[in-house]
């Protein structure tokens, strides 16, 4: 009887976890409700994301989730959509990071909260008491309206305790978070593993080195005087990523970074993905490709993760 309860035990944990609760059945401080995930990126330390993070010849083509990339149905910003990315490849997940009225880190790309949850007024003015009784919202397939749906607002905690032997985050940090609150953030979950922070500036880049010096960080590199810049700056190189903006990047500005071993990150929100998802075809991504960007950011996962597949599949066969 007991080998009888054993395998009955090992049976259901097999099936995954439970189905995400009904609208009005979640309880309201309920977030995380984790589903089996095809794709997993785990490392074991700062320093290990760091070197995978490096571009070499022969580097894989990686795809980043923008804001989770949520379909229609999920909302962005959201742990489920987080998910969602991981069942089309071992996306890195790009996310958005602002701070209450009280003080707490969350997931949010706006300064308020009226396009995205049922709540209305600015974030930073908001407790988070207040915005954990919200939903969130998400666009609704052929539809103009925004539907709710039965999602929280998570914590930057919360993520990154999801993101733990999941995926990488890449924390779009808004300018109302403090360098050394998001440092303070990361480091008490330990999760320097498992995040790289996108700066706008190199002046924020040096501020954040300096405070956490073992944090990979991504920096956005669209000209010729920018990665001039760049590499005259006293910046560690070894943990840098670089964001060349939307639409194709400069080649020589890719070939000046992928000497100097840096991956190279491209924007394919917007008309990219329009014209992949028109076209149900991973084609479009290859004007990315072609100039040499290595990471596709992109709203359209599953199709950019195919043209990231052939692209390496392309890769291993020369």
């Amino acid at each position: 009887m007991r080998r009888l309860l054993v395998l009955l035990a090992v049976a259901v944990g097999a099936c995954g976890s439970p189905r995400p609760l009904g609208l009005e059945e979640r309880p309201a401080d309920r977030v995380r409700v984790p589903v089996s995930s095809v794709h997993y990126r785990e490392y074991g330390s700062a320093d290990a994301l760091a070197e995978a993070l490096r571009w070499a010849p022969g580097a894989p083509v990686w795809v980043s989730a923008h804001r989770g990339a949520p379909p229609p149905g999920l909302s962005e910003n959201s742990i489920e959509a987080f998910e969602y990315a991981l069942n089309h490849a071992p996306a890195l997940i790009e996310t958005d990071v602002r701070r209450t009225a009280d003080g707490v880190l969350v997931l949010m790309h706006d300064e308020t909260l009226d396009r995205t949850t049922t709540g209305t007024g600015r974030v930073d003015q908001t407790t988070f008491a207040q915005i954990r009784t919200l939903r969130l919202t998400a666009e609704a397939l052929g539809a103009e309206d925004r539907v709710v749906t039965a999602f929280r607002v998570p914590t930057l905690a919360e993520a990154l305790a999801w993101a733990d032997g999941r995926g990488v985050l890449l924390l779009d940090v808004k300018r109302d978070v403090p360098y050394p609150e998001l440092v303070a953030a990361i480091r008490q979950s330990g999760a320097g593993d498992r995040v790289a922070v996108i700066t706008y500036s190199l002046a924020d880049h040096e501020r954040l080195a300096v405070l956490a010096p073992e944090l990979a960080v991504s920096v956005t590199v669209e000209t010729e005087a920018d990665l001039d810049a760049l590499l005259a700056a006293p910046i560690d190189l070894s943990r840098v990523i670089a964001w060349t903006g939307i639409g194709p990047p400069d080649a020589s500005v890719v070939r000046g970074l992928h000497e100097r071993g840096i991956r190279v990150q491209a924007g394919a929100y917007g008309e990219i993905d329009a014209r992949a998802q028109a076209a149900a075809s991973p084609l479009p991504y290859s004007v990315l490709l072609a100039t040499g960007a290595d990471v596709l950011s992109t709203d359209q996962v599953a199709l950019a993760a195919l043209a990231a597949r052939n692209a390496n599949l392309r890769q291993r066969e020369l």
